[in-house]
């Protein structure tokens, strides 16, 4: 009934009968998606330059460590998709579970507003792992330089920002099949490196980076002289650990929150399960989520192991650190860092001294950003429309398209702010900090499902009995609330260490103070809801009480 209806009739709680979604996804997309959204080609690669900022910590075992905890993680939200399978998933639990007003603020947060932050952060990858490496393989290091200049980086986060909307305009059976298609031809990119790194020794590699650096950046002595670099004690003044697993765990430990901004995301789908068959099924769930993790823990685990047989995990670590550290590190100090990232793929490239090989390797393996780059709006765009359906929202932001079932003003609700904001980040060096809370923020959500799941058995108990999840028990303990409390714990570590260590470089105030801007931001559009659909005779505050059909 509309909300305009008139005599004693009251309007419907909900906006339609139906969401209007449709399932066009099997678990074998959404494991691909859990997958590409804990990439470690486009992330993963990125952050494990930052090794050199816990100097100590050992990489291998940070990774193994991130992904046993993080599965956790995936149980509790299981756990949650299988109780409530709905478009929305944290803004549903949430306000199911704790109250409408805690699951909007947590959601529009983190999934809504923090996101158009991410979008100068995928700019920035597609920068430096496409168009950088691309031009500078060309032998254009002017070229190169540009992209990594505030126009450059903001016209490649255009075209990031363009490409990611047209992929979710596509809807979720258009937007599965090309994230198929580049996560298979990615695979098989990743499958040519792992062949190189194995075939060719360090030596091969010492020659290939030397011939390479001068003859495109014009750098003599490019690999021995990038260690000296890095070692300089009016530099960087690093010294990498060895590979492995050994060495001082808690500093290891310390890599973890570094790691989330990669290995965080299984469950980044868990958003869309409203439209993946198969949702009510705990173990499908299960598995996609799980072994999209765990494929990403053991590529991870085997690329950096090829890097220090091939490159030299020295070499690999202090090419990272020059480049990480490239801001606070007298330029004096430096004279043979390479201009561009120390792209892992354009460094396996150049064992093969031919520029067309080179070329077609980095545009191979530009088909795990292009597959991944609807990670950015995909998710968060269901958030919306939940929050819409259940007027929360303007009843536009509802809408779908009828030939694809696209919720087509939510897109443009991330698109927009998305473009406005990555200008600031691009043209503001101040507005460039406020970045530094993308992960904590969504984290910060993530919390909230970890302590729904946790009390769900005591606030929602005929739901709870009901949900396929409260079966599985182990010594007579329910698991999925257990695996809630350890979530708590590994989302209550890396907020302490983020808050608190100046090494993640997120403990910034004026960061912060953004944060807590768009936590009131989401607090003043619920309450502005609140009072006008009371005067439309609608009281929010029930729909808690009830769950959307789809």
């Amino acid at each position: 009934m509309a909300v305009g209806s008139i005599g004693d009739e009251r309007p419907e709680l909900f906006l339609r009968k139906a969401t209007g979604l449709v399932r066009g996804w099997s678990v074998r997309d959404s494991l691909i998606y859990a997958c590409l959204s804990t990439n470690v080609i486009t992330l993963g690669l990125v952050e494990f330059a930052f090794q050199g900022f816990i100097p100590s910590g050992q990489l291998l075992t940070a990774v193994l460590v991130s992904g046993v905890w993080v599965s956790f993680l995936v149980i509790a939200y299981a756990g949650l998709v299988v109780t409530i399978p709905r478009a929305g998933g944290d803004y549903v639990w949430q306000s199911r579970i704790l109250g409408s007003g805690i699951g909007f603020v947590l959601a529009a947060t983190g999934w809504w507003f923090i996101l158009w932050l991410w979008a100068p952060i995928y700019g920035a990858v597609l920068s430096e792992e496409f168009f950088q490496p691309l031009w500078a393989t060309f032998n254009n290091a002017s070229g190169a330089a540009w992209f990594g200049t505030p126009t450059g980086g903001f016209v490649v986060t255009l075209i990031t920002v363009g490409f990611a909307g047209l992929l979710v305009s596509l809807g979720m059976s258009g937007y599965a099949k090309v994230q198929k298609w580049c996560f298979y031809g990615g695979l098989i990119g990743l499958a040519i490196i792992v062949v190189l790194l194995l075939i060719n020794g360090k030596q091969d590699f010492v020659n290939a980076f030397n011939r390479e650096s001068s003859k495109l950046f014009g750098i003599s002595n490019g690999y021995a002289g990038t260690l000296t670099d890095a070692a300089n004690p009016k530099g960087a003044a690093y010294t990498p650990p060895s590979f492995g697993v050994s060495g001082m765990f808690g500093q290891s430990m310390l890599l973890v929150p570094m790691l989330m901004f990669y290995l965080l995301w299984p469950n980044w789908g868990t958003t869309l399960y409203g439209e993946v068959r198969g949702a009510s099924d705990f173990k499908r769930v299960f598995s996609g989520m799980f072994f999209g993790l765990w494929t990403t823990v053991l590529l991870s685990v085997v690329l950096l192991g090829l890097f220090a047989k091939t490159f030299g995990f020295d070499f690999y670590q202090s090419a990272n650190i020059i480049w990480a550290d490239g801001a606070y590190v007298p330029a004096s100090t430096i004279t043979h860092a390479l201009p561009v990232f120390p792209y892992p793929v354009m460094l396996a490239g150049w064992l093969v001294n031919n520029t067309a090989f080179q070329v077609a390797l980095i545009l191979l393996m530009s088909l795990w950003f292009f597959g991944w780059v609807g990670t950015l709006f995909l998710s968060s765009t269901r958030v919306i429309f939940a929050a819409a359906f259940d007027r929360i929202l303007p009843d536009g932001a509802a809408a779908v398209s009828e030939k694809r079932r696209v919720p087509v003003w939510s897109l443009v609700l991330m698109l927009l702010p998305a473009i406005g904001l990555s200008a600031l980040y691009w043209y503001n060096s101040s507005f460039h900090t406020y970045t530094l809370d993308a992960t904590l923020v969504i984290a910060v959500t993530y919390l909230g499902s970890a302590i729904a799941v946790v009390v769900l058995p005591f606030a929602k108990p005929d739901l709870w009995r009901a949900s396929p999840a409260s079966r599985l028990k182990l010594l007579g303990v329910p698991v999925v609330p257990a695996a809630g409390v350890v979530t708590i714990a590994l989302l209550g570590f890396n907020l302490y260490e983020w808050l608190h260590n100046s090494a993640y470089g997120i403990n910034n105030r004026n960061s912060l103070y953004y944060m807590a801007g768009m936590y009131v931001l989401a607090i003043v559009i619920y309450v502005a809801a609140r009072v006008i659909r009371n005067r439309q005779g609608i009281d929010l505050s029930l729909i808690n009480k009830e769950i959307p059909v789809e």
